[in-house]
């Protein structure tokens, strides 16, 4: 029984199907967690949704968490599906312009569509039903990090999806190191935090949709039980 976390996607679909189908083979008694941004910017938002789905189909435990990406597409979903009327002009959605400067149009194009209202509600219910971090063995794993300036950290869900900077303290995670993605770092700082069980995290998002930047452009695994790495680079 192994536990793998897996970081940012971003619509990779081939690099992931490389990394599960020929580096890491779950078999069903294995539990994949993903750390959520499954969509934008890569070309495949859709048919990594699919593959992943598939994978709980086939008997593969998933654990699937809600990255910053996920929230932005559901605002966006909603606000257009049920927009606050106005007497007199159509409000604005005020998510818009901060989803498709992170690569909205990849999403869409993926589905075939050009609005987000048109998007299966399949796919609007896994994403609605992804959680916010999971508590696995020694670990919390989540899309951002936590706000450690609270006294109860599981109080801001925010954060979990957003937080850019944060000091783990072990002492409100219950002596458990964070595994998260979201802010993109270069292989070798993966590695040292995995190496460094004082830092209290480990960033598990390499970017793997910036193919060809230094340090960049892979999709990262990390085992929970042994802190092995896998790393598959973008093959899109």
């Amino acid at each position: 029984m192994v536990t793998w976390a897996i970081g940012d996607i971003h619509g990779c679909y081939n690099t992931l199907r490389e990394l599960i189908e020929k580096k890491i083979q779950p078999s069903t008694q294995d539990t994949l967690v993903f750390v959520g941004d499954y969509i934008d910017r890569g070309p495949y938002s859709r048919q990594v949704i699919d593959y992943i789905i598939n994978l709980e189909n086939i008997g593969i435990r998933i654990i699937p968490l809600q990255g910053n990406h996920e929230e932005l597409l559901l605002k966006n979903y909603h606000w257009e599906l049920n927009p606050p009327k106005s007497l007199f002009l159509k409000k604005k959605n005020p998510f818009a312009v901060t989803w498709f400067s992170v690569g909205a149009n990849e999403t869409l194009a993926s589905f075939g569509i050009q609005r987000v209202i048109d998007i299966p509600k399949k796919y609007i219910e896994w994403i609605t039903n992804t959680k916010n971090f999971a508590e696995i063995e020694n670990f919390l794993v989540v899309h951002a990090g936590f706000n450690f300036q609270l006294s109860n950290i599981f109080e801001d869900t925010v954060s979990m999806k957003w937080i850019r900077q944060f000091e783990p303290d072990l002492k409100k995670t219950g002596g458990k190191r964070v595994v998260h993605g979201h802010v993109p770092v270069p292989l070798e700082v993966i590695k040292h935090s995995a190496e460094s069980p004082q830092l209290g995290f480990i960033d598990i998002d390499n970017g793997c949709v910036y193919k060809g930047r230094e340090g960049m452009g892979n999709l990262v695994a990390l085992n929970l039980k042994t802190l092995e790495i896998i790393v598959q680079p973008n093959i899109e």
